[in-house]
């Protein structure tokens, strides 16, 4: 895949990676806003200035496409954004992976539950 793509987005921020995550099915940019604090149980809360701004970009890059919706303007990850999030969920579960290893080794933590999804 593109490796101009893939210096600019990897690592991901936390607001890019979910909002790929959010435009694997259309939406458009409410939902997104709506599906992210959902799926993070309000860990992370868009803005609309932030969310349309970071859409912009993703767009112009061909991260995500636009879709029509009625008449509401959605959103869809392209294949390349789809490479991209695959990308940086093996990074992601890699450097856990590490993490967790060391941790135990050390015995400094438990592992928390991973159903709690609070904040530290």
């Amino acid at each position: 895949m593109n490796e101009a793509l893939r210096k600019k987005y990897i690592p991901m921020t936390e607001t890019i990676y979910y909002t790929l995550l959010s435009v694997m099915s259309p939406r458009h940019g409410y939902a997104i806003i709506q599906y992210v604090n959902g799926l993070t149980r309000g860990r992370i809360l868009l803005g609309t200035g932030t969310l349309y701004t970071m859409v912009g970009r993703l767009v112009a890059d061909g991260v995500i496409e636009v879709v029509s919706d009625e008449s509401k303007k959605a959103y869809r990850i392209t294949d390349a954004g789809l490479w991209l999030l695959q990308e940086e969920t093996r990074r992601l579960a890699l450097q856990l992976e590490d993490g967790w290893t060391v941790l135990k080794e050390g015995e400094v933590v438990k592992r928390p539950n991973l159903e709690d999804r609070g904040g530290t």
